[in-house]
């Protein structure tokens, strides 16, 4: 909205021109997003325990979290404001991509928002069947991946899939990239799920990644940049560059509020969000495989919890980790939560960091 409004004025002095720029935006809707959460972090913490919104511990988790039972949950609604408010100051909202983006964020909150209210309701820390939220993600991430394909054959998507270091084999898959974009932003989703267990993990390990795919959105979006690395060139992935710096910004801004000891968390109405954006981010700007590394952290968690699944019924109970997913394997080890956080934080920028150098290896 401030893009249309203040963008018009550079004929009047040069100084406006500087708001058409990517970067001065992306710069603006992070800060915004960063205040916000700040600003209005109380107030949402005393409404949630106003109305006693509260986390529900799993009485089958390390005893070392029944004394975080009573915390204020379902600060992912903070987030998300956070998130598409500075977008639709500063971002061009007659680009595609940024709608999608913002009502990919917003569906997938919804879900979120539903699980979470069952838990609260019933106080129990299992909301929705597990069956059924899944049901849920499929049909919504079907929206998404049929409006893209839609989008792919009117010419404003690639329905080409980008192989990394494969630079000659681009096949074109029309309608049967559909079932890939489902399997991306489900597996995403649910990924950041899995991980939102300790204070602060979850939304730091969503900082870095959405970082790193703020700056993949500005090389993608940017002929030179997307020639020189030899990477997709995708137009309208320039102004989704100012949805990820609000993404990243607002995931600043809650981590101040969620540090240990947390005084507020996510809950599902935030990590499923959060990850089923980060997939559908990954998906506009042609760099879903990159995904795997850049939220190597999120895999590696997901993986944890499906072998420990498998192995326990295939054996008949034995099992590979002390407890699924992998952050608790690490607690009853020993490791305190703080540690933990910020060990995972550092292989998690290892991770994002490695996929970028990837990048001109292509």
């Amino acid at each position: 909205m401030l893009y249309w409004l203040l963008v018009p004025l550079k004929k009047y002095s040069i100084f406006f021109n500087v708001f058409g720029y990517i970067t001065v935006r992306t710069a603006l809707s992070g800060i915004t997003a960063l205040l916000i959460c700040l600003i209005l972090g109380p107030w949402v913490i005393k409404l949630l325990k106003k109305y006693q919104i509260r986390e529900e511990i799993r009485p089958e988790g390390p005893e070392s979290h029944f004394e975080k039972k009573g915390t204020p949950s379902m600060g992912g609604i903070l987030i998300i404001g956070a998130t598409l408010i500075p977008t639709l100051l500063w971002g061009n909202l007659s680009n595609t991509y940024i709608w999608l983006a913002m009502i990919t964020m917003f569906s997938f909150g919804i879900l979120g928002f539903w699980d979470d209210f069952l838990k609260i309701k019933k106080r129990k820390s299992l909301g929705l069947i597990i069956r059924h939220k899944l049901i849920f993600q499929i049909l919504l991430s079907a929206a998404i991946g049929i409006t893209l394909v839609y989008l792919g054959f009117r010419g404003q998507f690639d329905l080409h899939l980008s192989l990394p270091f494969i630079k000659k084999w681009i096949p074109y898959l029309g309608w049967f990239y559909l079932p890939w974009i489902m399997f991306i932003i489900i597996g995403s989703s649910n990924s950041v799920n899995l991980a939102d267990g300790l204070d602060g993990l979850a939304i730091g390990l969503t900082l870095i990644s959405v970082s790193a795919f703020t700056a993949l959105s500005y090389f993608a979006g940017r002929t030179d940049w997307s020639g020189y690395l030899n990477i997709p060139r995708v137009p309208q992935a320039a102004e989704l560059t100012i949805f990820a710096g609000a993404m990243a910004g607002a995931c600043l801004g809650f981590l101040w509020y969620n540090c240990h000891p947390a005084q507020l968390f996510m809950g599902d109405v935030g990590a499923l969000s959060l990850g089923g954006t980060i997939g559908a981010i990954s998906i506009m700007i042609k760099q879903e495989f990159l995904l795997f590394m850049v939220a190597g952290v999120f895999i590696l968690e997901a993986l944890s919890v499906l072998l420990q699944v498998s192995y326990f019924r295939l054996t008949g109970g034995k099992r590979i980790f002390k407890m699924a997913p992998l952050h608790h394997h690490f607690e009853l080890m020993g490791w305190s939560e703080q540690k933990i956080v910020v060990r995972f934080w550092i292989a998690s920028i290892i991770f994002a960091l490695f996929s970028l150098t990837t990048l001109k290896l292509r």
